[in-house]
C-alpha cells in the first residue's frame, strides 16, 4: 500500500537548494514591469472554510509519497531558475493571490513578481509574472498553481462579460461550484466585477421549491421561517423562490399583513425561451411590476451571455448564473523557464 504524502513532509521532497542561477529568454524586464499588489481583491469570508487545507490537499494529491520522481532525476539540486507567467489566450486574470499563498506554501525563499493584478486584462502572448528561485520548488508547484489560476481565471472572464451586459442589474453566481473550491470560485466571481450570492446554508435562508412543496405553500413557508428566526434570535437575509404571478401575489399578501424577514423575491423561470433564439422577458417584467421595489428581485433560469442583457432591462435587482461556475472554461496560462521556445510553439498551433 502507498504512504499518502503527509502536510508537514512535503517540504521535505523538495532538495534543499545551492546558489547556480539559470536564467532563460527572459524578455520582460523588471525595469519596465510594474509589479502590482497580488492580492487586490480579498477572498469572500468564510466560517469554516480553511484555504491553506486546500492548498495543501492540492499539493499533496499531486506529490503523493514520493514527490516529484521526474524532477529528482533531470534537474540539479543546486539549480535556480526564472519561469514566466504566460498568457495564451485573452481574458481576465485571476488566482494571483492565491498563487502567492501556494508559492509560499511550498518555499518561502521563491520570489514572485507580477505585472498586473487579479482583475486585469491580459492578452494572447503576454508575460504578466514572473518566479525565481529553486527550480525543484518551481516545477513542482507549477501545475497545482496553474489549475487554481486557470480556472479562476475562466470564471472571472465569464463572470466580466455577464456583468457587463447585466447592467444595470448585478451578476450572482449560485451554490453550484466544484466541490472543495467553494470559496475560490467565488472569489473568481467578484475578481471579474459580479457578487456573491449566499456563501453556503448558513449565512441566508433561501426558501426553494422543495421547502414550499414539503411546506404546504409559499405563505406557510415564510411564516415558518419568520418564526425560526424569532425563536432562535437570528438576523440573516431572506429569499424566496416564487415560479408563478400567482405565488409572487402570494408573498405579497403575506408581506402586506405580516411582520416578516423578507428581502428578495426570486423570480425563477420566468424568462421564456423563443424559437428564433430571443427570449420573452413579459412574465418577469410584470413581476418586477408587482413588487414594485418593496423587495429586491433576482432573475434566475434561461440566463446565458446571449440572453443576459435583455434580462437586465427588465428592472430586476440581480441576475443569478449557475453557469459562472458549473460551466466554466478554463483561461489557457502557461508557466515557462524557455518562454522564447513556448512563444514560438505557441504561434505554430495559434496558443500565443
Amino acid at each position: 500500500m502507498m504512504r499518502a504524502l503527509s502536510l508537514s513532509t512535503f517540504s521535505s521532497l523538495i532538495p534543499s537548494p545551492q546558489r547556480l542561477l539559470v536564467k532563460m529568454s527572459a524578455t520582460a524586464t523588471r525595469s519596465t514591469a510594474t509589479l502590482a499588489a497580488s492580492m487586490a481583491v480579498k477572498p469572500p469570508a468564510h466560517p469554516t472554510y480553511d484555504l491553506k487545507s486546500v492548498i495543501h490537499l492540492a499539493l499533496s494529491e499531486d506529490a503523493g509519497d514520493l514527490g516529484d520522481v521526474t524532477c529528482k532525476a533531470t534537474i540539479p539540486d543546486e539549480m535556480e531558475v526564472e519561469a514566466y507567467f504566460l498568457a495564451k489566450e485573452n481574458g481576465i486574470v485571476a488566482g494571483i493571490g492565491l498563487a502567492e499563498m501556494v508559492f509560499n506554501e511550498v518555499d518561502p525563499s521563491l520570489k514572485v513578481e507580477w505585472y498586473a493584478k487579479d482583475g486585469d486584462n491580459v492578452h494572447k502572448g503576454l508575460q504578466f509574472g514572473k518566479v525565481y528561485g529553486r527550480a525543484h520548488s518551481i516545477v513542482v508547484v507549477e501545475r497545482v498553481v496553474l489549475n487554481f489560476m486557470q480556472r479562476m481565471s475562466g470564471i472571472a472572464t465569464l463572470t466580466k462579460a455577464m456583468a457587463d451586459a447585466a447592467h444595470p442589474a448585478i451578476i450572482l453566481e449560485t451554490r453550484k461550484t466544484a466541490p472543495g473550491l467553494r470559496l475560490t470560485d467565488k472569489w473568481a466571481v467578484v475578481i471579474g466585477g459580479g457578487q456573491n450570492h449566499r456563501m453556503g446554508l448558513f449565512d441566508m435562508v433561501m426558501i426553494k421549491d422543495n421547502h414550499i412543496s414539503i411546506a404546504g405553500d409559499v405563505p406557510n413557508a415564510l411564516k415558518s421561517v419568520d418564526l425560526y428566526l424569532e425563536q432562535n434570535n437570528l438576523q440573516m437575509g431572506v429569499e424566496v423562490e416564487t415560479r408563478t404571478l400567482e405565488e409572487v401575489n402570494q408573498v405579497l399578501h403575506y408581506a402586506s399583513t405580516t411582520k416578516t424577514a423578507l428581502t428578495r423575491i426570486m423570480l425563477d423561470n420566468m424568462v421564456i425561451p423563443l424559437s428564433d433564439g430571443d427570449i420573452d422577458i413579459s412574465m418577469l417584467k410584470e413581476a418586477v411590476k408587482l413588487i414594485d421595489g418593496r423587495f429586491e428581485t433576482e432573475a434566475s433560469g434561461n440566463v446565458t451571455i446571449e440572453t443576459v442583457h435583455k434580462i437586465g432591462q427588465s428592472g430586476v435587482t440581480y441576475i443569478s448564473s449557475g453557469a459562472l461556475t458549473h460551466s466554466v472554461k478554463a483561461l489557457d496560462i502557461s508557466l515557462k523557464i524557455d518562454t522564447k521556445l513556448a512563444l514560438e510553439v505557441g504561434k505554430r498551433t495559434k496558443r500565443a
